[in-house]
């Protein structure tokens, strides 16, 4: 397979940034519907005996590893304190004796709205489920108090609502009982853990919520901060600020899911907009609440995790996922990533400060979007997906973090596997791991599946220059 690094970065040859680590492992993530719920409402792992030919078939190819969503959801569905590690026992053990490595995503959210299939959708536990029917406070609400039941808002990380316990009691004892069962797995087959941290496992708000018809791309999303635990907190740090006006809302003219930037005056230049007293103090609560939260979790996991790391004879990385919100990034305020929480605009780098947090946990940073070329979406929509992973390479390198990438959307083209390659093994900073996304029937597809092979055997293969 012949790939060529884009004409902007013809420099001769370029010496890889890391010499201790010659190759980008490959990790394919399991499909969307690994799991079912049978007849009894009982989970289990669908499709067996495929997931175990197509397995064998990736690991033939050059597949370094596998990634694996680890429901909150499945292993404490029922009741609280009550883990159920059986299915994960049996995935684990059948990926080990593959010659496979793990890549493992702990999963605080559900997938149900964004499943291909209905019946691969995985919930909430019931039991949170249950709370949330007498209290939908727990949930992230939007201005017009919508939400969905896809992860707890983080108004609740430390307010006992779920039977004595926090929110992130929950995830830390989830997280611990996680550790004791597969003491033996971590650092020798599981490779990473990634800690999810919002919907779709990734730190940011539902700011863009798919599947429930309340959004469309290229929508700027809605603010998602009023549900009483947020709006509370949000009043506190106004009455710090000395202006209490500013918490009895969120912004009033920052308009709506499929709004246009161009007319919505909170993302104007104007005196009533992101640039204003009150605009600068409210982006910095709404992007400041999400950094605390990932740092309180993270805390957790980076201290669960520390004796893997110092045993010299295993290694083991904490992965923080952010979600790579692309679009209106060529515009001075950034509309799609302040509503998701990243205050990034043209006056202010919003990655950094969640870069500087990974830092003080030695957690990687997880960004999707690396198939992606800014030609690919209208011009209209002043999309940058190449501008976003520019940035987040410089503020990883300034804060001495690795990156992990993935794609964002299904490729099997020679094109996009290319675009793919040129940004793992980019000049500037050369990924930790890569996570293809995802395992289905098209990629062992012929046409596909020819592709995909040489693409995995030249990510594999050692190299110490690249021609460019």
């Amino acid at each position: 397979m012949s790939c060529s690094m884009d004409d902007r970065e013809k420099s001769g040859s370029t010496m890889l940034e890391s010499s201790r680590q010659k190759r980008v492992p490959l990790y394919v993530m399991m499909p969307a519907d690994t799991f079912g719920i049978d007849a009894s409402g009982s989970p289990r792992i669908r499709k067996i005996k495929a997931i175990t030919v197509s397995l064998k078939a990736l690991k033939l190819a050059g597949v370094h590893g596998i990634a694996v969503e680890v429901w909150w959801g499945i292993v404490e569905r029922f009741s609280p304190l009550a883990y159920n590690w059986s299915l994960y026992e049996e995935l684990f053990q059948l990926i080990s004796q593959m010659g496979l490595k793990l890549h493992v995503a702990l999963s605080f959210h559900s997938n149900r709205r964004t499943s291909s299939s209905g019946s691969g959708g995985v919930s909430l536990p019931l039991w949170i489920l249950e709370i949330g029917e007498h209290n939908k406070d727990i949930y992230y609400q939007d201005q017009n108090g919508f939400s969905n039941d896809a992860y707890l808002t983080l108004g609740v990380d430390q307010i006992p609502l779920f039977c004595g316990r926090t929110a992130i009691q929950c995830y830390e004892d989830f997280m611990f009982s996680f550790f004791n069962k597969f003491d033996s797995f971590i650092g020798n087959v599981i490779e990473e853990i990634s800690v999810g941290l919002g919907p779709s496992g990734e730190l940011r708000y539902p700011a863009h919520p798919f599947g429930d018809g309340r959004w469309e791309f290229p929508g700027i999303g809605e603010f998602q901060c009023y549900d009483k635990y947020m709006m509370e907190d949000l009043r506190m740090a106004a009455a710090q600020e000395g202006k209490p006006q500013w918490g009895d809302k969120g912004p009033q003219n920052a308009g709506y899911y499929n709004s246009l930037p161009s007319g919505v005056p909170f993302f104007g230049e104007g005196e009533e907009g992101f640039l204003s007293d009150y605009g600068r103090f409210f982006l910095e609560w709404y992007s400041g609440r999400l950094i605390q939260h990932a740092d309180a979790i993270l805390a957790k996991a980076a201290n669960m995790l520390k004796k893997y790391q110092e045993n010299k004879r295993t290694t083991v990385i904490l992965v923080a996922k952010i979600g790579g919100i692309y679009w209106w990034y060529w515009t001075f305020s950034h509309p799609a990533e302040l509503t998701s929480g990243y205050y990034n605009t043209a006056y202010r780098d919003g990655y950094d400060p969640i870069a500087l947090m990974l830092s003080r946990h030695g957690a990687a940073l997880h960004i999707s979007c690396l198939e992606m070329l800014d030609s690919e979406t209208s011009p209209a929509y002043l999309c940058s997906p190449e501008g976003l992973l520019e940035q987040i390479r410089t503020v990883s390198k300034k804060r001495t973090i690795r990156l992990i990438g993935r794609n964002t959307n299904e490729q099997f083209n020679k094109a996009g596997l290319c675009q793919i390659y040129a940004n793992c093994y980019h000049p500037k900073a050369v990924v930790r791991a890569f996570t293809f996304f995802r395992m289905n029937d098209k990629i062992f597809r012929v046409e596909n599946w020819k592709n995909f092979v040489p693409f995995v055997r030249k990510m594999s293969t050692d190299l110490v220059y690249l021609e460019t």
